[in-house]
Parts: C-alpha cells; structure tokens; sequence
C-alpha cells in the first residue's frame, strides 16, 4: 500500500469517525437541563441490584467489560515493562546500601505505614457502598508498601516486596475476574452478568458480583503498582553495568579516538 492509499484510508476513517461524533453530540441532552437519561437509567439499575454506589454499579455491572479493558491495559503495562527492564547478561546486581533517615522522616513514614494500608484495604473493600473501589484502594495499598522505603531503606523494602509473588497476585486479579465474568456463561446468560444474589442493600455482602469483581481490580492494581515501581527502583538502585562490560566500551572508544585523533590522543 503506497503512502497516497494510505493517506486515503486515513481520510475515509477519520471522515466516518467524525460523523459519528456528530450524530451522538446532536442527540445529548441540553447541558444543565433536567433530563439525564443515562444517569436515571444507572441510577435504577444500581438501586436494583443493591448497590449503594452508582459509580461502582457502573464500572463493575453495568459496563463491567470496559472495566476488563482498562484493568488489563494495566497488566500488560506491567508486563511490558518486566520484560524491558529485566536484567541483561551485561548488568550486575549489586547490593544497595544502607541510607541515613531523618527520626522525624522515619517516624511519620512507619506511622503512616499502617494507616494508609488501613485505608487502602477499607476503600478496597467498600467500593461498592461508598466512594473509591479497587483502582482507588489498590494504589493506596502499594503506596503503603513503599512507604518502607522512605521511612527506612531500600533493604528493608526487599523483605516485605518479594517482586514474584506481587508478580503471581496481578496474574490472580486479572484471572479472577475473567473467572467471575465466565460464571455468566455457566450460568446461561452473558460474559461478566450479575448473576449472584444481590444481598442486603448498604451491607458489604451486597451488590451481586460487583464486590467480587471490586476485589479482583483491587488486588490487580495493587501488585502491578508494586511490580511496576519495583522495575524502576531496581533499575535505580541495583543493577549497574558490567565492570568487564564496561572496561570493554572503554577501551573500544578510546581504540575509536586513537584512529580518527592521533595527534590529539599522543598529546593527551
């Protein structure tokens, strides 16, 4: 396909696109007036399955599929990033060393520790009666892990984030919750549909298969964060080039110098 073919379908695409576009905008309701369609409907529809929360009704029952897209973009962010920064045959991990903390660093960094993994847990666990859920609680339970890192050091971090177990609990979240969508298919009807009691209204056990699916986000996003910051950090703080590796570069670019330079190398 040359370029002017190219440019062609382009054209035609984004043409298409843009009515589209055109056609939606010219059937929204008036900004400001007193008809919300969209808004009642999802409004009924949460207060029909018992879910105090009509954002979480929304992410995780009425456009729970969408919300499978944006949580595995996330996965594979991740994965692509593992694969990226891995270690390479020309690198060394070496160990990091200790560094001195502020007491006062210290002491508000272990405070907030519990604190913030106490919150991170409750907005997790909530999502579907009040605001937040599992992207929410997720970031917040990774922030809390790190926290470690800045109230003492690197090493101590390493203990409590073994990379391949957080590496398995992503893996589990974005599994769980394709399991939970597949249980709709058993159960006769669509891929990730309500299909489980939906309990007492304002109650943790409520809502059908939304606390389960809030659950699977939660531990998903929790794991990639710390796999992804762990990537970085690593990268930052303990894999180094080479030494042998390194000589090697050395001696090649002064070899480079030395031909294109001679005089220039004699007189150094």
């Amino acid at each position: 396909m040359n370029i002017r073919t190219r440019r062609w379908v382009l054209g035609i695409g984004a043409i298409g696109l843009a009515s589209l576009f055109v056609a939606a905008f010219l059937r929204l309701p008036r900004f400001g007036g007193a008809l919300h369609p969209y808004g009642d409907r999802a409004t009924d529809a949460a207060l029909a399955r018992r879910t105090s929360n009509v954002v979480a009704s929304i992410n995780f029952d009425l456009r729970a599929f969408d919300t499978l897209g944006e949580e595995s973009i996330l996965f594979a962010a991740v994965l692509g990033t593992v694969v990226l920064l891995r270690q390479t045959r020309d690198e060394d991990r070496v160990p990091p060393r200790s560094a001195a903390v502020d007491p006062g660093v210290r002491r508000y960094a272990l405070i907030a520790l519990p604190i913030t993994l106490v919150v991170g847990l409750y907005v997790v666990a909530h999502g579907q009666l009040s605001p937040g859920g599992g992207f929410q609680g997720g970031v917040i339970v990774a922030t809390a892990v790190h926290l470690l890192y800045v109230g003492v050091d690197y090493r101590a971090l390493e203990r409590i984030r073994p990379v391949s177990l957080y590496a398995v609990g992503d893996a589990i979240g974005e599994a769980a919750y394709l399991l939970v969508g597949v249980a709709g298919l058993i159960g006769g009807t669509a891929f990730l549909a309500n299909v489980l009691p939906y309990g007492t209204f304002n109650t943790l056990a409520s809502g059908g298969t939304v606390p389960l699916l809030n659950l699977a986000v939660g531990i998903e996003v929790a794991c990639a964060v710390v796999v992804l910051v762990a990537c970085f950090l690593d990268q930052a703080v303990e894999i180094t080039e080479a030494p042998s590796n390194a000589g090697k570069s050395a001696g090649k670019s002064a070899g480079k110098n030395t031909d294109k330079n001679p005089g220039k190398a004699g007189a150094e």
